[in-house]
């Protein structure tokens, strides 16, 4: 059951004026009139267990260069904890952040003008990075409802050497499931595809969710039957908010590990000595304040999901398991004079209504006509958000 609509969550800690004092992109790319649900950080307090932990780093003068299997460690407790993922940290290596990693083991596993095939839409750096690694991106896209198209996937394996997996999926929320992640293994072998998954958004995922599987809404996908020679690219900092504090793990599957152990020895120089500490801190000991976390996002996206079906009513939010993002088609929405907002309906509630979004159009194929939002804020914000919106389709 969901917490009440009255109920407070750990969003409404802060308020609108405490959060405008943060240095971060969010909240200084646009000017201050400008309210900000678009790039994924978290409008709350940061655990007191990770201040605890950076704190007495820093007095300690734990300052230096990363080292150690701490942060491993602490992964591994907690994914056998929260998704029965008994992993080996001998097999973890610690680099600098996950799309960073990620380049680090394409560097592995292909060559310069090899194909890497993405699902669309998809998260913009995907495309980025792997182009900047002098990779070939091959879109295929997503089925209607966002869940995994086999054959879509079929045809675009040919002749490609890399499936890099978003998982679970952002923008939409998806959560692959065990037999569509089974599936798409078997697919990969028979094409020798290696997948590469991007896991940053794991341990965000729905409570109800959970309860009506019966099972974690999560499945790493070198826990998947015939993707032990998969990678897992994870990091803390999503679901902890530490995204100021660079640290990854790259994971091998059983059949994976020695790619992972050829990652150049020059990659674990990246990550943060203190951003360890914090991840590690975070696995461990804050794992309370997680749980409260993903209760909040539940409330929230059912918050603005109502709000929105009030206010701006011919515009359809993907259902999400997972995530703190919301996956909005703006395609049918239509301004008091009748006009449609077009391929970017960011650009236009940012312009006229000062609310930012992201643009579905980064995202690639599928994106057009849609926005992402981010419903880790406050339920205040959240309403402040949707009526900028509805008074822009009457301006």
């Amino acid at each position: 059951m969901n917490a009440p609509e009255s109920a407070a969550t750990i969003f409404d800690t802060l308020s609108l004026d405490e959060l405008r004092t943060r240095t971060s992109e969010k909240w200084r790319y646009y000017a201050p009139d400008v309210l900000p649900l678009w790039v994924a950080e978290m409008d709350v307090p940061q655990s007191e267990p990770v201040i605890a932990a950076v704190t007495d780093a820093l007095r300690r003068g734990d300052t230096g260069y990363p080292g150690g299997r701490g942060y491993a460690e602490a992964f591994a407790g907690f994914a056998a904890d929260r998704w029965g993922w008994e992993l080996d940290p001998g097999r973890a290596r610690m680099l600098t952040d996950v799309m960073i990693a990620v380049t680090d083991v394409l560097k592995v596993l292909t060559a310069p003008g090899d194909t890497v095939v993405v699902n669309t839409p998809v998260y913009p750096p995907f495309y980025d990075f792997v182009r900047d690694t002098d990779r070939v991106v091959r879109a295929a896209p997503l089925t209607a409802d966002n869940r995994l198209d086999l054959a879509a996937l079929d045809e675009a394996f040919v002749g490609a050497t890399v499936f890099l997996l978003c998982n679970p999926h952002n923008p939409t929320g998806t959560a692959h499931t065990p037999d569509e992640l089974a599936a798409l293994a078997e697919l990969a072998r028979r094409h020798g595809v290696r997948i590469v998954a991007d896991e940053i958004h794991a341990p965000i995922t729905s409570p109800a969710a959970a309860r009506e599987l019966g099972r974690p809404v999560f499945t790493p996908i070198v826990t998947v039957p015939g993707a032990e020679n998969a990678i897992s690219v994870i990091s803390a900092s999503k679901a902890w908010n530490l995204a100021g504090l660079k640290a990854a793990l790259a994971i091998g599957g059983p059949e994976a590990a020695p790619d992972v152990a050829a990652i150049a020895e020059i990659a674990d120089h990246g990550a943060s000595h203190l951003a360890a500490i914090a991840h590690a801190a975070a696995l461990t000991h804050a794992r309370g304040w997680l749980d409260e976390v993903v209760a909040g996002v539940d409330v929230t996206r059912a918050h603005f999901t109502a709000r929105l079906a009030e206010r701006v009513p011919d515009a359809v939010v993907h259902p999400a398991q997972a995530t703190y993002l919301a996956w909005v088609d703006c395609r049918a929405v239509r301004t008091a004079d009748g006009s449609a907002l077009g391929d970017d309906p960011a650009r236009v509630f940012l312009e006229r209504g000062k609310v930012a979004f992201t643009s579905g159009l980064p995202f690639g194929e599928g994106g057009q006509g849609f926005l992402r939002v981010n419903l880790a804020t406050s339920r205040g914000i959240l309403d402040e958000a949707v009526t900028r919106m509805g008074a822009t389709l009457l301006a």
